[in-house]
């Protein structure tokens, strides 16, 4: 099965098997994956999974990606403790080894494309990098806990040709908070000459100015000027909070880098003004009033809700009113999980951090910030 190819996200029940901790506030969680669920959780390197327990009378759902190369019978998140995060200071301070969650199929389009996708077949994964160009040179902008998907390009990329470079800038408060600091300095060690990590740290002082303070936009600049190869470089990743991410690819633009050659995962959206949802949000259908009828198919079944005008409801909000086992994960159009095909009527896509631009020319949207404009709209989940 290819790797690149959608999934229908189902959840299923996956076991702890090791918590270990990386930093003060972040820990690397190990789920076990039974031989016969090896094949639903193939994934390519950069892709992450979306996790679903019950905690304090609710459910909760959070994206994670994952951090290692392609290993048979794993995988591995790492969950950093945010302020005031129910999940993952939870994670931080009670998760343990044989504790059970469902974890969700892989997904996400934030892989190469230049290099190797193949999973869990060392061999395969060799003789797919040999029919590519051997000598392609990434590099990755990450700063706190955005390295994890980092980690595992990394280590696949470098691990597939003895001709591929890797260069990473890696933003972090102090060096305290740099999570996979050990595996970091390994990888540099295998690949002394073909991996460069820079280091940015905003609050302590480093030899280089340069590697001092915030990515600000001079910052970024020199670093792109006299540090990274720009021109010789064949993909961008870039995986952080939106103003970081969004001010790399406004500054990669202007140096004339091709849209389809930089890959970027967001944090969160950057608008904390919309916290993400966990359920569909109560609404009910105005008989009185004026309503749009929202169509929607999944695993082969269609469902039919009405939706009031004046409520505003996103396609998501209305399907899950319906149908509780409507795929998402963030609710922020950042992941892509709630992905749906348009197949009538007219809408509106507020965000979209997910979709890559031919997918939406083919008419996908993301339901969580879709808003019908038409009497009816119907979406195809299935597609």
């Amino acid at each position: 099965m290819s790797t690149t190819t959608r999934r229908r996200a189902t959840f299923t029940t996956l076991t702890v098997s090791e918590v270990r901790p990386l930093t003060s506030d972040s820990v690397e969680v190990t789920f076990a994956v039974p031989p016969e669920l090896q094949e639903d959780f193939d994934y390519a390197p950069g892709q992450y999974v979306a996790l679903r327990t019950e905690l304090e009378g609710q459910e909760v759902r959070r994206s994670y990606s994952i951090c290692t190369e392609p290993t048979p019978g794993e995988i591995r998140v790492a969950i950093k403790r945010d302020i005031g995060g129910l999940f993952s200071n939870w994670a931080n301070e009670s998760l343990k080894p044989g504790d059970q969650m469902e974890v969700m199929n892989p997904s996400g389009a934030f892989v190469s494309k230049t290099a190797i996708t193949s999973m869990n077949n060392p061999a395969k994964l060799a003789e797919e990098a040999v029919a590519q160009r051997s000598d392609v040179h990434l590099v990755a902008f990450a700063a706190g806990s955005g390295i994890t998907p980092i980690m595992a390009i990394a280590r696949s990329v470098l691990a597939a040709s003895k001709d591929s470079t890797f260069d990473l800038v890696y933003a972090n408060r102090s060096a305290s908070d740099v999570m996979f600091a050990e595996e970091l300095g390994d990888l540099k060690d295998r690949y002394p000459s073909r991996l460069a990590v820079h280091h940015v740290l905003s609050r302590e002082q480093r030899i280089n100015p340069l590697l001092t303070g915030r990515i600000d936009e001079e910052k970024l600049s020199d670093l792109l000027d006299k540090v990274l190869r720009v021109k010789d470089t064949d993909e961008w990743f870039l995986c952080g909070p939106f103003e970081l991410v969004q001010m790399a690819r406004d500054s990669l633009a202007a140096r004339g880098v091709e849209e389809d050659n930089i890959r970027f995962e967001l944090f969160t959206t950057g608008r904390p003004d919309r916290p993400e949802g966990q359920r569909g949000r109560k609404v009910e259908a105005d008989p009185e009033g004026e309503n749009v009828q929202i169509e929607f198919t999944l695993d082969g079944l269609t469902g039919q809700i009405a939706s009031p005008v004046v409520s505003g409801e996103t396609v998501l909000n209305a399907a899950l009113r319906a149908r509780p086992d409507v795929p998402f994960a963030c609710a922020g159009g950042v992941c892509g999980t709630c992905r749906a095909k348009v197949v009538s009527g007219d809408f509106e896509m507020e965000e979209n951090f997910a979709l890559e631009s031919d997918e939406v020319d083919a008419g996908y949207v993301l339901t969580c910030q879709t808003r019908p404009t038409s009497k009816q709209l119907v979406v195809d989940y299935d597609a």
